[in-house]
């Protein structure tokens, strides 16, 4: 008789362990969260994302009832330390699409694999990026500026963050565009880029809005093009590429966040729908307009589109400058 109902005895108890382990999971998920959160910030304190951070961590905490705590870990180390995070949702990152999407594809050795350890949690904001002159340049349009570029070929510069950053692939992309050709001045980020195209030792530059607009509305900056579909609310006289006859330069700089590989998926969608609940929130979307960014709330399955969207659009332009994977 005890060979008879060995087997169903061990089924039942199998049965009682995975339904032990569905309660304390789901008992989990209804605790969460029950201590402060964390989140990294690949970027050092005062850049543009860290500001508009700390305007929805602010509200998050409220919407999770716990305080949400911003570590700034700029780089790679930064991501290995959420990489090697348990997958609780207590710590999280907030990743920008070059860290996502084109640095993989640049540097052979990164230190970390988004796609093996991380899992998207959903969009935070974008910034539009606009095109500007030092104003000791003496251009004050796009067209006077091809003009200038085509009598004067490889002798303008721009600043970049480096290989593979943002407004280094947009500037190749605007290459493509134009049949133009200019030297990459890159930098060790986005801010000393920015720092020196205002003190004019670089000629030109494409930047996020919230980057450049200070300089802008001062005069140190000259504005030529935004790389959007249509004008930016903060600049509404500066006209898109698409106006001034140059295609396919309509781009963002985005940020979503990113929780450790294996979070459960129903735990993704609890910090998913606190984050949009933030993101629609009528004075966090004020203050990060007056920034110059864009809220963009939607779901984890819409942010891993965009990226399989975003990685074909960057893998091409790559393809076409010319740039090595180092």
């Amino acid at each position: 008789m005890k060979t008879t109902f060995l087997p169903l005895l061990n089924r039942l108890q199998a049965l009682a362990c995975g339904l032990a382990l569905v309660l304390t999971a789901t008992s989990a998920l209804a605790a969460y969260p029950d201590r402060p959160v964390h989140i990294v910030l690949p970027f050092p304190a005062g850049a543009a994302a860290d500001t508009a951070m700390r305007v929805i961590a602010t509200r998050l905490a409220e919407q999770l009832k716990q305080p949400v705590i911003i570590d700034n870990k700029p780089g790679a180390p930064g991501f290995q330390s959420v990489a090697s995070a348990p997958a609780d949702g207590y710590t999280l990152i907030l990743g920008a699409g070059s860290h996502i999407v084109t640095e993989p594809m640049i540097k052979t050795r990164l230190a970390y694999q988004p796609e093996r350890d991380l899992t998207p949690v959903g969009m935070v904001l974008t910034n539009t990026p606009v095109f500007t002159a030092t104003p000791s340049l003496g251009v004050k349009s796009l067209p006077d500026l091809l003009s200038l570029l085509k009598r004067k070929p490889d002798e303008l510069n721009y600043s970049s963050g480096g290989v593979g950053s943002p407004n280094h692939l947009a500037m190749e992309a605007f290459q493509q565009a134009t049949g133009t050709r200019l030297v990459n001045i890159p930098y060790k980020g986005g801010a000393p880029s920015v720092n020196d195209l205002v003190a004019g030792h670089v000629q030109v530059g494409i930047n996020a809005i919230p980057s450049v607009i200070q300089y802008i509305q001062v005069g140190k900056l000259q504005p030529l093009a935004v790389a959007a579909p249509r004008r930016h609310a903060s600049l509404p006289q500066v006209p898109t590429f698409s106006e001034l006859g140059v295609s396919g330069l309509d781009y963002e700089i985005w940020y979503g966040l990113f929780a450790p590989a294996k979070t459960p998926k129903a735990l993704v969608q609890q910090i998913n729908q606190a984050l949009q609940a933030c993101l629609g929130d009528p004075g966090v979307v004020r203050q990060l307009k007056a920034q110059g960014a864009e809220p963009s709330p939607g779901s984890a399955e819409a942010l891993a589109a965009y990226i399989r969207r975003d990685t074909e659009k960057w893998r091409q332009v790559i393809r076409n400058s010319g740039i090595r994977p180092e």
